[in-house]
């Protein structure tokens, strides 16, 4: 039998409703992030924008909440970058990273970094951290590091960032514990890290090509595909003819489905290359939303599930500038949900 093609419009409304951004979820912050592959977080404020966009009644102080009572941890994961993932997922996902994200430092640095220092390095830190959260100022200062050997003993040690760092109202990260005392320890094997990575790319992000999982995962596509051959999927191609790959009974909505207005922070994975496929950022727009002159990205909102401008927060209102021309009706759509935006921002 032909597998199905998926038009390159139902992809941009299965991308939309996995992410919830068709309709607004019900239910938990540690529920919500699973079920989207996690929140990325290079800048604090990004993920509490990214909840109000897709959790109906989110107020700013639940995700501080959540962070204090270690539901949901904010380390680093996928592609060497911050996430905020739920308790239950961390340990299973940075056991999948780990061994990746610890060879691709290495080959990136090797001539300028000696790994012995490095590993030295880390368990001199593991030592100070075994008596509680110490801020990076502290460590690096006391150890004599230096910002490459810093960095990595972040990537060789299982760390978490503590709060109040790396939330709203403290928006620096900087703060730091070691996991197997914040969240408790782990038995979770590569395996088993790597068919989670599979499982939360798909429910958040597919149908997609396995290299998509493993630009996201930032893991190779060799390790991914062994990961994907003991998971039970679905198959399908894209309009040029692409397999693609699924979870069954994932939700692809026809590409017809409306989809509203919503505001996206900087950085959202949404827009990132490995969701090309759903035209979510029409790749004239991508040089306005990613430059080397705007390292945090843009802000910006979607028309229509794909970009159509961007945002400011700017003396207590929200200022949008649409790339093209709006109509009146969608115009309206804008403006009702920026003032909502703004009433969270206050």
């Amino acid at each position: 039998m032909a597998e199905r093609v998926v038009t390159r419009r139902e992809l941009n409304r299965a991308l939309l409703a996995r992410q919830c951004l068709l309709e607004r979820a019900s239910g938990s912050i540690p529920r919500l992030v699973e079920r989207i592959g996690g929140l990325q977080t290079q800048y604090a404020p990004s993920a509490y924008i990214g909840l109000w966009s897709r959790l109906d009644g989110f107020e700013r102080e639940a995700l501080t909440r959540a962070l204090e009572r270690r539901s949901v941890v904010q380390a680093t994961l996928m592609r060497v970058t911050i996430h905020i993932v739920s308790r239950r997922d961390y340990p299973v996902l940075s056991a999948g990273v780990r061994d990746a994200r610890w060879d691709w430092w290495l080959r990136a640095r090797r001539e300028r970094v000696d790994a012995r220092r490095v590993e030295s390095a880390a368990q001199h830190v593991a030592k100070l951290l075994a008596d509680g959260p110490r801020r990076r100022d502290e460590l690096v200062a006391e150890l004599g590091l230096d910002a490459a050997t810093w960095n990595g003993v972040a990537l060789r040690l299982e760390l978490v960032r503590v709060p109040p760092s790396g939330t709203w109202d403290r928006r620096r990260a900087d703060l730091y514990g070691l996991a197997e005392h914040w969240v408790g320890a782990s038995d979770a094997t590569r395996d088993d890290g790597l068919e989670l990575l599979v499982r939360r790319y798909l429910g958040g992000f597919g149908p997609a090509a396995v290299k998509d999982v493993a630009g996201w995962a930032g893991v190779p596509v060799a390790a991914i595909a062994p990961a994907l051959e003991r998971l039970k999927v679905r198959r399908f191609r894209d309009e040029a003819g692409r397999e693609l790959v699924d979870l069954p009974r994932a939700p692809i909505p026809d590409g017809d489905t409306p989809a509203p207005v919503r505001f996206l922070p900087t950085w959202d994975a949404t827009l990132l290359v490995h969701q090309r496929r759903t035209g979510v950022l029409p790749e004239e727009h991508r040089p306005r939303v990613f430059a080397t002159t705007t390292p945090q990205s843009v802000a910006t909102f979607l028309v229509d599930g794909q970009v159509a401008g961007k945002w400011r927060h700017e003396r207590g209102r929200i200022v949008t500038e649409p790339f093209e021309r709006l109509s009146a009706a969608t115009r309206r759509e804008l403006a009702d949900e920026a003032e909502r935006l703004a009433v969270f921002h206050a």
